[in-house]
């Protein structure tokens, strides 16, 4: 048996158009994928993870680390698209690799997509925790805020002493977006569409009644001079410089997770070979927009180092609270819609898990459990409650800044994959029907892994170091497991 057998793209075809008792609902329009896009993209990214890569990275120059992310994204987009509108097949880039580069790559892939959308949930869920105390000490009062030890990990350190235990917020909205996943796609869908206008609403905001609050000295200097810190972790990072720059599009690659889990609803949308790029591309275009201008308001508005401390959690509320005299209302509506968003966000992500499972299990390479799908909702019911537990390990025992790293270098690990998977599948299927092609290719596609290899560098030997163990716990089960039940021998 070959590690590298393929998957014939006429099985993934023929999987694609199947119907009945077994497959998934169609019931998601372009606009859908869309508005399922930007509510995946949208969230903890933006929100979160802005404040974490000027604080420890970039300083204001966590603008220019969103362009650099945003073109590593927009390339591996391109290809994502030729991808999607060629097979419109659940499964994202664990597909797309096993018709491809084969049947190990395809399962390296698929167990490193774990941690894109299931640790992705996880940060999402951590940043909600943090957001629903500011909600409850803006509109209910300060007594009223969770302990910090029941919303914190226990490897987390208030600066007054106090040891987190497990974090009982993150682990509530969990449990209850999965009981929103197994009712049913449309009913997921329609739930994401509403927050998603809010969070957008909420963004433009922010930048519109913002940008005149901006105090032009805390731009200056642009790119900080390197230096060194010690994080919460006790780890030294280089700060500032274009290696800062560099590490902090690692970090805010984050905020751009989500777009390519609009790829995972193929088999549950209408037309997908049309709909997919434009879900894909569309997302992609609008959020990349917002976010240069938000992170360009935010670090002008409060001092990069005021994230570090003080603002560290809730820090677009606390920009506000703090530097935008008069506009209280407006950090009370933007941290109840964050709770939203974030909300919308963890919906996408475990979705997204799920289904790559979903088309896994279907493959041979994990149980049969993760395909089962529910008789009346028809979704894959028992793989959600499976990641239930999965995710909610992750969210309620380790710190958000460890995961999130984890997550976004396992999305860059992704993208590169599907990026060479484009010029491969041009040089064996150069005559397969193609709604959409990556353009310049193969300059398109190698700039694309060029780029996210180079974000992937800027992350950090600590973070190589948990890839590289993900992987080895992988291959463990791919050997002893996987191999042994795939249908394609």
């Amino acid at each position: 048996m070959s590690l590298f057998v393929k998957k014939p793209l006429a099985t993934l075809l023929s999987e694609s158009r199947e119907e009945g008792q077994h497959s998934l609902s169609r019931r998601i329009s372009s606009t859908g994928l869309v508005l399922l896009g930007i509510g995946a993209i949208i969230g903890a990214g933006l929100f979160v993870r802005t404040a974490d890569a000027a604080a420890f990275h970039a300083g204001p120059g966590v603008t220019i680390s969103f362009v650099v992310a945003a073109i590593g994204c927009a390339l591996a987009g391109l290809c994502y698209a030729e991808f999607a509108s060629m097979i419109p097949i659940s499964g994202s880039a664990y597909t797309y690799s096993y018709a491809t580069m084969g049947q190990f790559i395809a399962w390296i892939i698929g167990w490193d997509l774990v941690l894109e959308y299931a640790l992705g949930a996880a940060t999402v869920s951590i940043a909600w925790s943090e957001y629903l105390n500011k909600f409850l000490e803006q509109f209910i009062g300060q007594d009223w805020t969770i302990p910090y030890a029941w919303c914190h990990s226990p490897f987390q350190v208030s600066p007054a002493g106090e040891h987190g235990i497990v974090n009982l917020p993150a682990l509530l909205i969990l449990l209850l977006l999965t009981m929103v996943l197994i009712r049913g796609i449309r009913e997921s869908a329609a739930v994401n569409s509403i927050i998603v206008v809010v969070k957008v609403v909420i963004v433009i905001l922010f930048i519109a009644l913002g940008w005149s609050f901006i105090n032009p000295a805390n731009h200056a200097p642009f790119i900080p001079p390197v230096s060194e810190y010690t994080n919460s972790l006790g780890l030294t990072r280089q700060f500032g410089g274009w290696g800062g720059i560099l590490a902090g599009a690692g970090i805010v690659f984050f905020a751009f997770i989500g777009f390519d889990a609009v790829s995972t609803a193929a088999q549950e949308t209408i037309n997908p070979k049309r709909a997919l790029p434009i879900g894909i591309l569309g997302s992609l275009v609008i959020c990349t927009a917002l976010y240069i201008l938000f992170s360009y308001v935010l670090t002008g508005i409060a001092h990069y180092t005021d994230f570090r401390v003080a603002g560290k959690e809730a820090s677009v509320t606390y920009a506000i609270e703090q530097y935008m005299a008069g506009y209280g209302w407006l950090a009370k509506f933007i941290t109840l819609a964050i709770l939203f968003g974030f909300s919308s966000v963890i919906l996408v992500m475990l979705l997204g898990q799920s289904r790559v499972f979903y088309s896994m299990s279907r493959d041979g390479l994990v149980p049969s459990i993760f395909s089962e799908v529910h008789a009346k909702f028809r979704t894959p019911w028992k793989s959600n409650i499976l990641f239930l537990f999965f995710v909610g390990a992750f969210a309620a025992f380790v710190p958000g800044e460890v995961v999130g790293d984890m997550t976004s270098i396992g999305a860059l690990f992704a993208f590169i994959l599907v990026c060479i998977g484009v010029i491969i599948m041009r040089k064996k299927e150069p005559d397969a029907p193609r709604a959409f092609k990556t353009p310049l290719v193969p300059f398109v596609p190698i700039l694309g892994a060029v780029v996210c290899g180079a974000m992937i560098v800027g992350l950090g030997w600590a973070n190589w170091s948990r890839l590289g163990i993900w992987l080895l716990i992988g291959l463990v089960i791919y050997f002893g497991y996987s191999r042994r039940h795939a249908v394609i021998k």
